[in-house]
């Protein structure tokens, strides 16, 4: 009786470690590599940089092709069960187009120890039908921050001596772990958009300030540089940003957090 005891607890055990558990997604990503697979063909690129945050709800992308400077970014919310990650795109952006066509996405989703690999099989490149496959590698800390999560930015303008300035772009903003991104979308002044990304990690530094480190960007004032951010909650839905620059001027930022 004790043997067949034994034996039906590692059945048991057996059993409950092969259920397929829904992607636990939170977290931030950067990617290694992106596969296209068109006509039965793959073109593989390594040298994109993109990185990927999932909030508890909400995800967003940022990429920058260091070979032609083009950039483009997508944000959304998302669900996940056991059968993989749906993403719906409430904003997408790249280069000179914007997809108003707010798609859908299933991603078929592989964890793996340092991250995951997520394949679309049916996606549209360029036009044509293709598979997209990415390899992602998790990157971040622990450190949590009351800026964590998916922002849309409400109204902006800059300040030089007594002239105000005000943007008329779209933008959003994600903090996650220690790392931030931001996509910007307008159209120039004939009429052509442009889509511009910022993409780096953060850390606090004072009371309400924070000093932002750009890893990457196609804005060639913002690569590669750090600037400390003020910021203001209203309440725990909506802040404010100001940054000050070495000739006075400023430049602030209104968000509101998706929910």
């Amino acid at each position: 009786m004790k043997y067949i005891k034994i034996c039906f607890i590692v059945l048991l055990v057996s059993c409950n470690s092969s259920v397929k558990k829904a992607p636990q997604m939170p977290g931030t990503y950067l990617m290694e590599s992106q596969t296209v697979n068109y006509n039965n063909k793959d073109t593989k690129y390594t040298d994109l940089k993109q990185l990927k945050i999932y909030t508890d709800h909400f995800m967003m992308y940022t990429q920058l092709n260091p070979t032609d400077s083009t950039s483009g970014f997508g944000v959304g919310s998302y669900t996940s069960d056991t059968s993989g990650v749906t993403e719906n795109i409430i904003f997408s952006a790249s280069g000179s187009i914007k997809d108003s066509t707010n798609p859908s996405y299933k991603l078929n989703i592989t964890t793996i120890p340092d991250g995951y690999n997520q394949v679309i099989p049916e996606i549209m490149i360029a036009g044509q039908k293709s598979e997209l496959t990415e390899v992602y590698q998790k990157v971040g800390t622990t450190v949590k921050s009351s800026l964590d999560g998916v922002w849309k930015e409400l109204e902006s303008y800059g300040i030089k001596k007594n002239d105000t300035t005000r943007n008329n772009w779209i933008q959003y903003k994600a903090f996650y772990q220690g790392y931030f991104m931001f996509g910007q979308s307008q159209k120039d002044s004939s009429s052509v958009r442009q889509t511009a990304i910022g993409f780096g990690t953060f850390e606090v530094v004072g009371n309400n300030q924070i000093k932002e480190t750009d890893i990457n960007s196609s804005l060639p004032v913002v690569a590669g540089h750090s600037f400390m951010v003020e910021y203001e909650l209203n309440g725990t839905d909506q802040y404010t940003q100001t940054i000050t620059y070495p000739d006075s001027s400023r430049s602030v930022e209104k968000y509101e957090r998706l929910k």
